[in-house]
């Protein structure tokens, strides 16, 4: 679902891609590490906040953590106008901004599958809704693998969508993509309200968990009762004490 938005957000920067080669199979390679690029940047991204929420529920406040995330979607939903101007929170941001997409567009003068790959690694920093709400999830998943999955599947999610804007141009009109986008904000709500159910304790099966069996899974682990004891009788030959 992201991909529509990264269509309208990012589609013109696909469709300038400086694609090495002459042939179709040339082309997609490089789109592909554009692309791959791109996710790239959002797994080191998953890394990063995904030690955060790793340490958040080590302190024991994941639940509280996704229920805050959860909320803060939903008002971004309701409540567009508070988030409108998020890309311009200080002069200082708005200048790392501006250097980041000079150095996209100076790498857009040289043609080749380096640059491409480049180009998406850079891309990938740009300000982006989307990119935040996978943060958010990243967040929320409290452990460093989990994550970085979560980061690279929403990176790998987008590949079709702008691979095919890459190599066919503008295949979307903006009516539709205006339509298309309208679906974006209900996405986020439904993101949003499992976070909130994941928080909340109810012990509704891989939707909300119950924190108390997590805690008595993670105490039996440092009392050894979910140790396998293994007997003397047990071992081969080679390992018994004569």
């Amino acid at each position: 679902m992201g991909s529509f938005h990264c269509a309208g957000m990012c589609g013109p920067i696909a469709i300038a891609l400086p694609l090495h080669g002459n042939t179709v199979p040339q082309k997609i390679f490089g789109g592909t590490l554009y692309n791959i690029g791109r996710t790239i940047t959002y797994g080191i991204m998953g890394v990063l906040f995904g030690l955060l929420g790793q340490g958040i529920s080590m302190i024991g406040f994941q639940q509280k953590i996704s229920v805050i995330m959860g909320v803060i979607m939903i008002i971004s939903v309701l409540f567009p106008a508070l988030f409108k101007n998020q890309y311009r929170l200080d002069k200082s941001w708005f200048s790392l901004v501006g250097k980041l997409k000079k150095s996209i567009g100076q790498m857009f003068s040289v043609r080749s599958f380096s640059s491409l790959f480049f180009i998406g690694l850079l891309n990938g920093l740009l300000p982006c809704g989307p990119v935040y709400i996978a943060i958010a999830g990243a967040i929320g998943a409290g452990d460093v693998a989990q994550g970085t999955l979560y980061m690279i599947l929403f990176g790998l999610g987008t590949i079709p969508m702008m691979l095919t804007i890459s190599l066919a141009g503008n295949i979307m009109g903006l009516a539709l993509r205006n339509r298309i986008n309208k679906l974006i904000p209900v996405l986020v709500a439904v993101v949003g309200l499992l976070f909130i159910l994941r928080g909340l304790d109810l012990g509704i099966p891989y939707l909300s968990p119950e924190k108390q069996k997590i805690e008595q899974k993670f105490e039996n682990s440092l009392s050894g009762k979910d140790t396998l004891v293994v007997t003397e009788k047990q071992l081969p030959p080679c390992c018994q004490i004569k």
